[in-house]
């Protein structure tokens, strides 16, 4: 008869592995986009904004936003964005 997912008869369920080689970070499926979003971003003069046609975007501009704003807080780099249905826009904002 299968335990049923007790633990208690002292076998370990999942696989193990060497702390070294445990992935540290985390590398998104967004990663790419928003690494060159940020470069492009980094180089904007002040009151200049990206204009980034929705159709370039691997995925959502919902995703894409919420991924750009995650890792430009991360950065301590304030954004802020607009859309309308062919573009996503960002620039970089005061505190």
């Amino acid at each position: 008869m299968s335990n049923g997912g007790d633990f208690a008869n002292g076998q370990t369920k999942f696989e193990s592995m060497l702390q070294v080689d445990v992935p540290k970070g985390r590398d998104g499926k967004h990663k790419d986009i928003i690494s060159r979003l940020l470069a492009d971003i980094a180089r904007l003069d002040d009151g200049a904004a990206l204009k980034i046609p929705l159709a370039q975007l691997p995925d959502t501009k919902e995703n894409i936003r919420s991924a750009l704003s995650r890792a430009a807080r991360q950065a301590k780099i304030n954004l802020a964005t607009s859309s309308n249905s062919e573009f996503l826009y960002v620039w970089k904002t005061e505190k």
